[in-house]
C-alpha cells in the first residue's frame, strides 16, 4: 500500500507541478510530446487492459456473449460507448466544421438507425436466441453457405469499420506523445488487441461501460467551460450554442472577448454553416438524403451492434437497453456541433492556419485555452472512444471466424479450447490488417466509418428486415438478396478506390455522385430486398414450416395452431 501512496504521489506531482511547462507543451498544436496528457492516457490504458484481465473470458459463451448476464443499463452504457466511436467523438464534429449543416446528416442518420433497432429488431434478435450475425442468418435461411457469406461479410464489415476507428488512435496518439503516425497506430493497436485478446465479449462489456463515464465527462467538461468563457449560455450549452452559430453566420467584429492563442477573434459573415445544402458547400439534398438513410439501415445492419443484443438476459433487456443506449448517445450527439461552432469561431484567426478536420474536437478546447490537463484529458477521451468500438468490432470480427467459418462450417467437432484459440488467432489478423490499410489515410474518420454503414445496409440489414419480419423469404430469395447488395458494393467500392488513386473509370463522375462510397445503400439496400422478395415469391424453395412455427411463437409470440 504505502508503495502505491508513494508512486500515485509521484504521478501527482508529475502533473500538476511546473505548470506553466505543462501549459507550453499543450497548447502546442503538433509534434511535442505532452508530459500531462500522456500520464492520463498511459493510466487509462493501464486500466483497460486491468480490466481485460480480472474479466477475461472462461468459455466460447463469455467470449462471444458476455455469459448473457449484462443488466439494461449496463448493455445500455456498452452499447453507447461501443457506438460513440472515433467518428462520433471526433468525426461528427469534424463533418460539421467542414460541412456546416450538411454535416448533420450524421447526427440524423446514426441516431435514427437505433430507432429503428429499438422498433424492428431488438427483441426479436434477442428472442432469436443466437450468438452472432452470421449465426441468425445461416439458421434462418437453412444454409451453410449463406452462413458463411455472413461471417465473411460480418469480418469484412468490421474491419472497415475499424480503419477509421485505427486512425482516429492514431491521431490522438500522436497528437499527446508527438510521435509519427505509423508509430502512433502500432502502438495504440497493440493495446487494444492486448485487452480484447485477454478478455473476450466480457471483459470488453465491462470496459465498455468504463469507457461510456470517460468519453461522456471529457467530452462535456471543456464545453461547458468555452461557453462560460466567452459569454455564451453554460447552463445548457447543447440548446444555447445557436448564439454562436449566430454570429458565424452574420460575422463578428475582433475584440468582443473571444481569443485564440492570445489574439482577438474576428470572422467574415459564412452563412453557408447554417444554410441547408449551401452551394458553397459543394454539397446537395440528394446527398443529405442519401447519407442519412445509408447512416440508418447501416446501424441496424451492422454486426457488432446486433451482437450486443444477445449480452442480456432477456428479450425485455434487449430493447431497454437500446432505449438507455440512445438516451447516452444523445447526450454527446447533442453536444458535438457545439464543437463544430467553437471551433469555426476560433479557427478563422489567421495566426491559427489550417486544422486537421478529424481533430477539431481537441483543436478546440487548445484554442479556447482551456486548461492543458483538460484537453489531454479530452484527447485521452478520444482514445477511450475508439478503443471501446474496435474492441467490439475486433470480437465481432473474430467471433464472425471462430465460431461461424472455423466451428459451423469447416470444423463442427472443435472443441470449446479450439474455438477459443482460432477466435484469438482471427482477432490478432483483423487487427494487423486494419492497421496496415489505416496507415493509409484514405479520408476523414466519419467517412472511411460510412462505408462499413452502406456495406452493412446493403447486405445484412435486409436479411435481418425480411428474415424477422416476413416468413416467406427463403433460402433463394436470400442469397438473391445477398448477390444483388453485393454487386451494387462492389461497384461504388471499385469506383471509390479507382478514384482515390487517380483512376477514371467509364461514368467515374456519375458513380461518385449516386453511389458514392459513403450513402451508396441508397440504392443498394432497395435492390437486395426487392431481389429477395421477387425471388421468394417465385422460387418453389419454401422456407421449412419448423422455422415459420418458430418464427411466429419464439419470435413474435404469436401462437399456431397445429
Amino acid at each position: 500500500m504505502n508503495k502505491f501512496i508513494k508512486s500515485f504521489s509521484i504521478i501527482f506531482t508529475l502533473l500538476f507541478i511546473n505548470n506553466n511547462v505543462l501549459a507550453q507543451s499543450a497548447t502546442t498544436l503538433e509534434g511535442e510530446f505532452k508530459i500531462g496528457p500522456a500520464i492520463i492516457l498511459i493510466l487509462l490504458l493501464i486500466t483497460f487492459v486491468m480490466v481485460g484481465v480480472f474479466n477475461r473470458a472462461k468459455d466460447t459463451s463469455d467470449y462471444w456473449a458476455a455469459g448473457r448476464k449484462i443488466s439494461p443499463v449496463g448493455a445500455g452504457m456498452a452499447i453507447a460507448s461501443n457506438w460513440m466511436s472515433a467518428a462520433s467523438f471526433l468525426g461528427m464534429a469534424a463533418v460539421m466544421y467542414g460541412a456546416g449543416y450538411h454535416g448533420l446528416s450524421y447526427v440524423v442518420g446514426w441516431t435514427g438507425g437505433y430507432v429503428l433497432l429499438l422498433i424492428l429488431m431488438a427483441g426479436q434478435i434477442r428472442r432469436y436466441g443466437k450468438y452472432t450475425a452470421a449465426d441468425f442468418i445461416g439458421d434462418r435461411f437453412y444454409s451453410k453457405g449463406l452462413r458463411g457469406i455472413g461471417a465473411g461479410l460480418a469480418i469484412f464489415i468490421s474491419f472497415s469499420y475499424c480503419v477509421g476507428q485505427f486512425a482516429g488512435i492514431g491521431l490522438m496518439f500522436k497528437w499527446i506523445l508527438g510521435i509519427d503516425y505509423t508509430w502512433a497506430v502500432i502502438i495504440g493497436a497493440s493495446v487494444v488487441l492486448t485487452y480484447t485478446l485477454i478478455s473476450g465479449m466480457l471483459g470488453v462489456t465491462k470496459n465498455m461501460q468504463i469507457q461510456y463515464v470517460i468519453i461522456i465527462i471529457s467530452f462535456l467538461i471543456p464545453m461547458f467551460i468555452l461557453c462560460y468563457k466567452f459569454g455564451y449560455f453554460y447552463f445548457l450549452p447543447q440548446t444555447g450554442y445557436g448564439a454562436v452559430v449566430s454570429d458565424i453566420v452574420n460575422g463578428l467584429a475582433p475584440g468582443k472577448g473571444i481569443t485564440a492563442l492570445g489574439h482577438d477573434v474576428g470572422i467574415l459573415p459564412s452563412p453557408e454553416l447554417a444554410m441547408p445544402w449551401d452551394k458553397a458547400t459543394g454539397q446537395t439534398a440528394f446527398q443529405w438524403i442519401a447519407i442519412c438513410f445509408s447512416l440508418m439501415i447501416g446501424t441496424a445492419g451492422l454486426p457488432h451492434v446486433i451482437q450486443r443484443f444477445y449480452v442480456v438476459p432477456r428479450a425485455r433487456d434487449a430493447r431497454w437497453s437500446v432505449v438507455w443506449g440512445l438516451f447516452f448517445i444523445c447526450i454527446l450527439y447533442w453536444s458535438a456541433p457545439v464543437y463544430s461552432a467553437f471551433g469555426k469561431l476560433l479557427s478563422s484567426n489567421p495566426e491559427v492556419g489550417k486544422l486537421a478536420k478529424d481533430a477539431i474536437v481537441v483543436y478546440t478546447a487548445q484554442l479556447g485555452d482551456v486548461y492543458p490537463l483538460i484537453v489531454g484529458f479530452l484527447a485521452a477521451g478520444a482514445v477511450s472512444a475508439a478503443f471501446s468500438t474496435v474492441s467490439g468490432l475486433l470480437v465481432a470480427g473474430a467471433s464472425a471466424f471462430s465460431h461461424d467459418l472455423y466451428f459451423k462450417v469447416i470444423n463442427p467437432a472443435a472443441t470449446e479450447q479450439k474455438q477459443m484459440l482460432m477466435a484469438r488467432i482471427g482477432t490478432i489478423l483483423m487487427a494487423a490488417g486494419v492497421a496496415i490499410i489505416a496507415l493509409l489515410n484514405l479520408g476523414l474518420i466519419a467517412q472511411l466509418v460510412a462505408v462499413a454503414f452502406s456495406l452493412a445496409g446493403c447486405t445484412i440489414f435486409p436479411l435481418f428486415l425480411l428474415g424477422i419480419w416476413w416468413s416467406g423469404s427463403n433460402r433463394a430469395g436470400a442469397w438473391a438478396g445477398v448477390i444483388a447488395g453485393s454487386a451494387v458494393s462492389l461497384i461504388a467500392l471499385v469506383y471509390f478506390i479507382a478514384g482515390k488513386f487517380g483512376g477514371v473509370l467509364p461514368g467515374q463522375e456519375f458513380v461518385n455522385y449516386y453511389m458514392n462510397a459513403w450513402y451508396f445503400a441508397i440504392f443498394g439496400a432497395p435492390i437486395a430486398i426487392l431481389a429477395n422478395i421477387v425471388v421468394s415469391k417465385i422460387s418453389k424453395d419454401k422456407t421449412p414450416p419448423e422455422i415459420v412455427k418458430f418464427l411466429a411463437e419464439k419470435v413474435h409470440n404469436y401462437k399456431v395452431s397445429s
